[in-house]
């Protein structure tokens, strides 16, 4: 099991990817899937659905108590979350929801990113200078930012594709094309890209003191099959 070391124990890192997109019925589903972190390799969802409603379906209490108090959410799914990742595929399975994405090829931001080198590319220096630039091409997301508990975040994205087809069902029920990630998720201090989009990336957690349980009023969390 590959766990993030790091000198700080405030500094929390996550390396992996975010997949983020829209469906015809107006649900905005945000995967993540971090094969290093604090917590070993873990797998987490976020959904909007069309009237606001946010959900987190996180693998464990662990996972999703650390997630919870980071950003925002009306309820919590503590249930398996299984995310396979093949060459331009990501098919995950978690809780309601079953998705199947194909990736496409990169293009030129795609590429922009990966001509910084890897090692500046993340470091939360270099995600805070570039902010306004991010925040200038893509409307609504930043790489930057104030998140839950007094936390502070930072994204440092070295790659990104776009996504040319999903498919997904929640409760069993198609969820229709894929669309757009619109209106933007209200997850944390920002959003995703508005095309769906996979992201490659590290995400920097500063925490303001060692994380512990967090109590969420008027959150309603349940434990899956």
């Amino acid at each position: 099991m590959r766990r993030w070391r790091s000198d700080d124990p405030r500094r929390w890192q996550f390396d992996g990817e975010i997949a983020a997109f829209g469906t015809a019925t107006g649900h905005r589903i945000v995967i993540g899937r971090w094969p290093v972190s604090p917590f070993g390799p873990i797998s987490d969802v976020m959904v909007e659905d069309p009237h606001g409603s946010r959900l987190l379906i996180a693998p464990s209490e662990e996972v999703a108590a650390f997630i919870a108090s980071t950003y925002s959410f009306d309820s919590v799914d503590v249930t398996p979350v299984e995310v396979i990742r093949r060459p331009g595929k990501l098919h995950v399975a978690a809780g309601p929801l079953r998705t199947d994405l194909t990736i496409g090829r990169r293009g030129w931001l795609g590429s922009l990113l990966r001509a910084v080198p890897r090692r500046v590319a993340t470091a939360p220096a270099w995600a805070a200078l570039i902010d306004p630039v991010i925040r200038a091409v893509l409307p609504g997301v930043r790489t930057r930012g104030s998140a839950g508990s007094g936390r502070r975040e930072w994204y440092g994205a070295w790659d990104l594709h776009p996504l040319v087809s999903a498919t997904a069902s929640w409760h069993g029920t198609d969820l229709g094309a894929m669309a757009d990630v619109c209106p933007p998720v209200r997850f944390g201090f920002g959003s995703t890209p508005r095309r769906p989009s996979i992201v490659c990336l590290i995400t920097t957690v500063q925490l303001c003191r060692q994380p512990s349980r967090p109590s969420v009023p008027g959150m309603e969390t349940y434990r899956g099959n």
